[in-house]
């Protein structure tokens, strides 16, 4: 598929760099300024002793990954979210709790937003507050304002001087059906085809994230995330391979309604890509939304796993696939972070469920509601 360069024009945001212009294109495959000067270790922006993240959706399953990832590395961090229950923070970590404070925060709500992050002097931004598929078919109009209008809040409360970096949550639901693109790994600049608001919602947040770099100098980084699992997953179109993997180790029955092959990846090696992405901000690359590194597993597969780590499974599956392509090329993103973890998905199954087993035995976890037909 032909590309177009980024064009670069003249003039400097406020943060000192170029502003680009968004092409016509969905995507570029250009690599923008300072690629080829990027350690590939990860650490190629430097961790200092003055950042101060703020996560919204911290109480959601990646949230709370990344909230675990960033204290445990003592790094100052704003947990934000409206709900008010931690239980997948219970779930990962049962000291979280004592260790981060929440603060209540709505992602539509400018002006107290903007002051929050003023308030707090926040560094970096991790936004994952969003309404999921089944949430926002439910209720179009309340999820274009959490998953479009927050994402508008987010960026503008980022213009703050203080503020280094955003990183934002898009999805592989900005594509369309597999059989709309070509054999092999969907590059992360294939034409973009939603058949969801869901998808059409973060397409707007892609483009949303160039235009405010383009217009105010604020960078952000996109990343799309595929079919997450692990602890804490447990709301969405694709968190069955998770409902089945605790079904299996509180040894119950379940049914997954899609089959075929997917892309996985765990939702703690999600998280560390979020908080990498809001440090590279600086990097010199501008805004850009990438695929986050996958596993292509089949249903059998999954099965298979999970049936292998919980000494056993109940499972069974319908043989239509999701209507996403399987596999994704992340070789843009890993060029600009540097390697970017990724579990073996058997070994993110045997540690998912011991830690469920672990967690219901020790009464952290409710698995009679979270397996309560929906």
């Amino acid at each position: 598929m032909a590309t177009r360069e980024l064009f670069v024009s003249r003039r400097v945001g406020r943060r000192g760099r170029p502003i680009a212009r968004p092409p016509n294109t969905h995507h570029t495959s250009s690599e923008g300024e300072g690629a080829a000067q990027r350690p590939r270790d990860g650490t190629h922006a430097s961790m200092s002793d003055d950042e101060r993240f703020l996560v919204t959706g911290a109480l959601g399953c990646i949230g709370a990954w990344t909230v675990q990832l960033l204290a445990d590395a003592g790094t100052d961090v704003v947990a934000t979210d409206l709900a008010t229950d931690p239980a997948r923070w219970r779930l990962i970590d049962a000291t979280l709790e004592e260790r981060v404070p929440l603060v209540a925060a709505d992602v539509t709500d400018l002006a107290a937003f903007r002051r929050l992050v003023a308030e707090r002097s926040v560094t970096h931004v991790v936004h994952l507050a969003a309404m999921q598929v089944p949430f926002v078919r439910a209720d179009p109009t309340r999820g274009a304002r959490v998953n479009v209008e927050g994402m508008a809040v987010v960026l503008e409360a980022a213009r703050e001087p203080v503020v280094r970096g955003v990183s934002f949550a898009s999805s592989i639901a900005v594509f369309g059906p597999a059989d709309r693109y070509g054999p092999g790994p969907l590059p992360d600049d294939a034409p973009a085809a939603p058949t969801t608001l869901y998808g059409a919602y973060k397409l707007a947040d892609e483009w949303m994230s160039r235009v405010y770099e383009q217009d105010h100098g604020v960078v952000s980084i996109g990343l799309r995330g595929a079919v997450v699992y692990g602890p804490g997953r447990d709301q969405g179109l694709t968190s069955s391979p998770t409902q089945a993997m605790l079904a299996a180790a509180v040894g119950r029955p379940y049914h997954v309604a899609w089959g075929g092959a997917a892309a996985y990846h765990h939702a703690r090696d999600v998280a560390a890509a979020f908080i990498a992405a809001a440090r590279a901000c600086g990097d010199g690359a501008g805004s850009r939304t990438y695929t986050i590194p996958v596993e292509t597993v089949s249903m059998d597969a999954v099965v298979a796993a999970i049936a292998d780590a919980a000494g056993g499974a109940a499972i069974t599956y319908e043989e239509a696939p999701l209507p996403f392509p399987a596999a994704y090329d992340a070789s843009a993103l890993e060029r600009r972070l540097g390697a970017v973890p990724l579990t073996p998905f058997p070994a993110g199954v045997r540690e998912t469920v011991a830690l469920f087993r672990t967690a219901a035995a020790e009464g952290r976890l409710d698995a009679d509601r979270l397996l309560a037909p929906r």
